[in-house]
């Protein structure tokens, strides 16, 4: 077996747990799995296939396009064997040897075969979809599969069985030898089958060049560090139909497709490694734009989400965060060309939300839909809609700030003024409307009347950054209050004193480090660093105290239910963003850079390459 040679490589060795999340590559929409507690694999799509089933969720109850995928001996027996994963091979061991998977390219899955043996795979693929319908059914295709070997075929059987076909191919493998497996809607899928080792070299040679770009941290962060850059990397997607650019997936399994607010956030990692990457992200939504200046809910190969049918009908987006996360990639990596490209876009979707979400035309924005929130269950749509809420006319300050400071940078130094007099507005307006100098918080409104919810989107407009002092101390108050959003997990997005708190339901309690990031930047803003700083660690913390990065997590124990997606990507994204802040700010205390550190690691990993070599 050849070393991993980076040190991120080696924290992640087996640190990939198959049988719960997939193996996979950049750009590739194939998702390996190993059956738990079984000897046999699975291969899903990451695709919603919409063309087959016009229902938006139906891939999440598809079955998998191959599954039982043994590794069998020269007389088709299953052979048992022990997985060891990294980002870039699984190896399988068997009595026969080592069998290796990785992707040769982002179709095709190479299996290394143990050398100068007769071995080879046995699957059951799907290829076909087919229904009954009220007049009669249908069939369709699903993707077209080729399988192929550069050595000598020794048994070569494909037997229609179960809705499918089962194949059993057995080869006489050389020393370099492997069977590919590839997966598209050509008709035409014949790659070359390169030797293993190629594919393998490959692949090691593409990761090692994702790692080397990685910012170092602090030590306590690095392998939880290292698993969410695997992420970043794993759940990215290639350019395909209505994906007009690589981007990345809140979850290959759960999510399949671009979300609004998550490809912003999802920015905020990539600008540490691939500028044009993070700005990719972005691009990808506006390239979706619609002729009103709406941005769609989600994106995904065949098509856009920007209506949906429950709990009612109605046109559906995610908050206006674009701006802000735009602007942060030109703090850290500098584009006047990528802010002219973005700016009129982002200056029709901000229209868009006064012009079609405020029907008292009072100067505050509302959600039409509870979906349009982000926040999906939220008991602040419990009432009815439509709601005007805080969050959403702080997100729409922050993004007219943006705005500004964008207008500015392109010269337009009277529109950047005219956006700065339309956020400081905004801020007036909430405070004429929703606060309740009693309460001390921002109430959201549904047909006038407050809502009876306390949740952190009451404390959002902190984030504004330009509310009165006395304002912002009962905000403060309010979050760092025990009974309250306050305590080891942090910050619940019920209050834990509100009836309708539930500590592991979604949007009903549980911690969502997307929100804690936001209010650790509004903490700075405000000039809360203490308390932004203990809110970062025990972000950090929360999200650390688990092997793998999950959705959301239960705000009484800081575990993830049931229910909460894995290897999220905004969890990666903002886990990553807060790790080099903390870093960079340790940097500065103690003289010591996280790049030194890591040359110790570095020296540790070239000793022990030096002994195995030996």
């Amino acid at each position: 077996m050849k070393p991993i040679t980076s040190p991120y490589l080696n924290l992640l060795r087996n640190h990939i747990d198959i049988t719960h999340v997939p193996f996979s590559d950049r750009g590739s929409r194939l998702l390996v799995f190993q059956e738990p507690d079984q000897g046999w694999l699975l291969v899903k799509l990451a695709e919603r296939l919409t063309t087959l089933q016009p229902d938006i969720e139906a891939y999440l109850r598809r079955p998998p396009f191959i599954r039982n995928l043994c590794l069998v001996d020269g007389e088709g027996e299953a052979l048992d064997f022990e997985v060891e994963t990294s980002p870039q091979i699984l190896y399988f061991r068997t009595r026969l040897g080592d069998f290796g998977l990785t992707f040769q390219d982002n179709q095709t899955m190479a299996f290394g075969l143990p050398p100068q043996v007769a071995a080879g795979l046995r699957f059951h693929v799907s290829p076909q979809f087919w229904e009954k319908t009220e007049q009669g059914g249908m069939f369709k295709a699903v993707r077209n599969l080729t399988y192929d070997s550069n050595g000598e075929t020794v048994h070569n059987q494909i037997t229609p069985e179960a809705g499918g076909y089962s194949v059993e191919f057995i080869v006489q493998a050389g020393d370099d030898c492997a069977i590919t497996l590839t997966v598209g809607d050509s008709s035409s899928l014949h790659p070359e089958v390169l030797p293993f080792s190629t594919s393998c070299a490959a692949a090691e040679a593409r990761w090692g060049e994702w790692f080397s770009r990685v910012p170092p941290v602090a030590e306590p962060y690095r392998r939880t560090y290292a698993y969410a850059w695997w992420i970043m990397a794993n759940n990215l997607i290639s350019a395909y139909g209505k994906v007009a650019y690589e981007a990345m997936t809140p979850s290959k399994t759960n999510y399949v497709g671009l979300w609004l607010w998550d490809t912003a956030i999802h920015a905020l990692a990539y600008r540490h490694v691939d500028p044009e990457l993070a700005r990719n992200q972005i691009r990808a939504m506006l390239a979706c734009q619609l002729d009103d200046g709406m941005l769609p809910d989600a994106v995904y190969d065949e098509g856009v989400i920007a209506e949906i049918g429950h709990p009612f009908r109605a046109e559906v987006t995610k908050p206006p965060i674009l701006a802000w996360a735009a602007l942060k990639l030109h703090e850290t990596d500098p584009d006047l060309d990528f802010l002219q490209e973005i700016y009129v876009p982002l200056v029709r979707w901000n229209a868009w939300w006064f012009s079609m979400n405020d029907d008292d035309v009072d100067g505050l924005a509302q959600y039409n839909h509870p979906y349009s929130s982000g926040l999906d269950d939220s008991p602040l749509w419990d009432y009815g809609m439509p709601v005007e809420s805080p969050d959403l006319n702080t997100y729409l300050c922050v993004q007219m700030g943006s705005l500004a400071l964008m207008a500015e940078a392109l010269g337009m130094i009277d529109e950047g003024a005219m956006w700065r007099r339309r956020a400081a507005a905004i801020v007036r307006r909430m405070v004429k409307d929703l606060w309740d100098e009693e309460a001390g918080l921002f109430w959201a409104l549904h047909e006038e009347q407050p809502i009876p919810v306390i949740t952190p989107f009451n404390l959002h407009p902190l984030w504004t950054g330009q509310l009165p002092d006395h304002i912002c101390s009962r905000l403060i108050a309010h979050l760092t209050n025990p009974e309250e959003f306050w305590g080891e997990y942090v910050i619940p997005t019920v209050s834990r004193s509100d009836p309708h708190y539930d500590p592991a339901t979604m949007w009903r309690g549980p911690v969502w480090t997307n929100i804690n990031y936001f209010f650790v930047e509004a903490l700075e803003q405000v000039g809360e660093h203490e308390l932004a700083r203990t809110l970062r660690e025990k972000t950090l913390d929360l999200v650390m105290s688990h092997s793998s990065i999950y959705e959301y997590y239960n705000s009484d124990n800081g575990d993830p239910p049931g229910t909460a997606a894995e290897i999220f990507g905004w969890t990666a994204a903002v886990f990553i963003d807060l790790a080099i802040q903390f870093s960079q700010e340790e940097e500065l205390e103690t003289g010591e850079t996280a790049h030194d550190r890591l040359g110790v690691e570095r020296e540790k990993t070239a000793t022990l390459r030096d002994i195995s070599s030996e």
